[in-house]
């Protein structure tokens, strides 16, 4: 058994594969025992990390650096990838308001920090560490890390101060945000189900998914046109694609002529099709489903790599159909002719049923290569995202040059990258499955590795120095940020309380939090919705506000 001795005890990448591994298992696995109901999560691993430390059962410190800046990359990149395709649309149709407000609770949080420092008579390697902890953002960690690691002449046991600062911030970080939320539920007797039914009927005002409906031509003006003779048709991004005629439903082609008493099916948005009715008569009486025996409505996935790119118009002209609308990840609009199919794009397809099978084969339609991730594309991103972190960005008054590190370059690269259909014949968009799996493996290496690198100093820190000290400061920068922000949106802006949960778990990137909230109204997607909104900004900025506190104080 002395092969197993030397495994344990031996520095070698045998060992370091080893103790990694069960420093991620048992912290898992800890991190699912819910404390009066509330679980850990991924953070259980930092903690695992820190136990193990303590004990001095660690690793080569050269193998500890790169699994815990490889691991960042991977996570951050995988971030970006997942919320990138929804984000811009989600932030300019909905969520300037809310990135207002949760922009504002990072900056509180940086001058309560600031204060804290000034005040407190705290380092600053221990305050940025608990700016990231009480707020339970591990990217901002890893971007003061890698600050203070380009520091000259900073000595190894300062580098800890961050990681034990995190550490000892943490567990109140995200009981933190869920006392918010419930303080301001009981200071405003606020009623769940009254809230969910709020922001039900508000997205149903404001919606901007397409919908059909089937309208009778009672417009004298329009009598014997055609489509292309028509100009309001596109200005109001509607589109045409059933005609019911002497009882025959038959796709809308450019020589398709209207007449009174047709009726003709529209897809758009709520608010656009609400418009074009005046314009074109009432609510057909007969729905053109009913009447349809030549036509046929099939979604198709895009996956065949010659199909990208095409415009819709091209597929329109060539293939006899209509594609009535697109679904991208969160986002699902009516296409205009030049609008371009991306990879992965679920298009809503009318034709005959030879038409749809020949548009099938064209288009791919292959479940198994969309959940098929390409490689290449995945290190290209990364590579790119490297040399845009490692760039370095200079400000009026700041004496050193900023960088968005190995957390902000790939986090940008990724969300900038989303927002490309394809290069050639690769493809950007990356499976959700194989995302969650890259997220999780990145997070899990880079929380083992801290607490590893930090477990020595923890329970000392805690017994005999200054733990509970920084506790107590860390309450401060986690709970008056949220509260008074949360006060002024409720108060005064009437922010819908599930939207509002959303944003405080969202502007501190904490899932624990985000769980808790969508566990208050499971069937309303107003957490989830607002998180995701302000989730990237959010994200980016809490990486750049750590780095300047340190470029500030040190």
């Amino acid at each position: 058994m002395n092969w197993l001795y030397q495994l344990i005890t031996e520095p070698s990448v045998p060992h370091s594969l080893l103790i990694i591994s069960l420093v991620i298992s048992i912290g898992l696995a800890f991190g699912q025992i819910p404390f009066f109901n509330i679980r850990l999560g991924i953070a259980g691993v930092l903690f695992s990390g820190l136990a193990f430390g303590h004990f001095n059962i660690t690793i080569d410190p050269h193998i500890m650096h790169f699994l815990r800046e490889f691991g960042l990359i991977l996570f951050v990149y995988a971030i970006g990838l997942q919320v990138g395709p929804g984000f811009v649309n989600s932030f300019l149709h909905n969520g300037v308001q809310l990135n207002i407000m949760a922009a504002s609770i990072v900056l509180l949080g940086a001058l309560i920090t600031v204060a804290i420092i000034h005040f407190g008579a705290i380092d600053i390697t221990v305050a940025v560490g608990l700016f990231a902890g009480a707020t339970t953002n591990t990217p901002a960690l890893a971007a003061a890390q890698e600050v203070f690691a380009h520091i000259p002449n900073i000595d190894t046991e300062a580098l800890k101060m961050p990681g034990l600062g995190y550490a000892v911030a943490y567990p109140f970080g995200i009981i933190g945000i869920i006392l918010s939320m419930l303080f301001i539920k009981r200071l405003f007797k606020i009623n769940i189900s009254d809230e969910a039914d709020a922001f039900l009927k508000f997205q149903q005002q404001n919606t901007q998914h397409p919908i059909w409906k089937d309208l009778r031509i009672e417009n004298p003006n329009i009598n014997g046109l055609t489509i292309a003779e028509i100009p309001f048709f596109d200005a109001m991004n509607v589109i045409v694609t059933r005609i019911l005629h002497n009882g025959t439903v038959n796709l809308v082609t450019n020589d398709t002529q209207f007449a009174l008493g047709d009726s003709i099916r529209l897809v758009g948005t709520h608010s656009d099709l609400n418009k074009i009715k005046m314009l074109i008569g009432p609510i057909s009486e007969q729905e053109l489903n009913s009447f349809s025996d030549i036509l046929h409505s099939k979604r198709i996935i895009v996956t065949n790599k010659e199909a990208i790119g095409k415009s819709v118009g091209e597929l329109h002209t060539f293939y006899g159909i209509i594609i009535s609308r697109i679904h991208r990840p969160e986002i699902e609009f009516v296409p205009h002719n030049a609008t371009r199919v991306h990879f992965g794009d679920e298009l809503y397809v009318v034709a005959s049923k030879e038409a749809l099978e020949e548009i099938t084969t064209v288009l791919g339609n292959s479940i198994e290569t969309l959940n098929t991730p390409q490689i290449i594309p995945i290190f290209i991103g990364i590579t790119l995202g490297v040399i845009l972190g490692s760039w370095p960005f200079f400000f009026p008054g700041i004496p050193s040059a900023i960088k968005l590190g190995l957390a902000g370059g790939p986090l940008i690269v990724a969300i900038l990258l989303s927002q490309i259909p394809s290069w050639g014949t690769m493809s950007w968009h990356l499976p959700k499955s194989s995302n969650l799996i890259l997220k999780d493996i990145g997070i899990v290496l880079f929380l083992a590795c801290v607490g590893l690198y930090s477990g020595d100093h923890f329970v000392k820190t805690l017994t005999e120095g200054d733990g509970f000290y920084w506790m107590f400061c860390a309450m401060f920068i986690t709970l008056s940020p949220l509260i008074l922000v949360a006060f002024i949106a409720r108060y005064f802006y009437k922010i819908n309380f599930l939207s509002l949960c959303g944003l405080l778990a969202g502007s501190m990137t904490d899932p624990p939090a985000l769980a808790f909230a969508n566990a208050l109204n499971s069937s309303s997607s107003a957490v989830a919705t607002s998180y995701a909104t302000v989730y990237p900004l959010v994200m980016i900025l809490r990486i750049i506000v750590s780095q300047v506190l340190i470029l500030l104080f040190i």
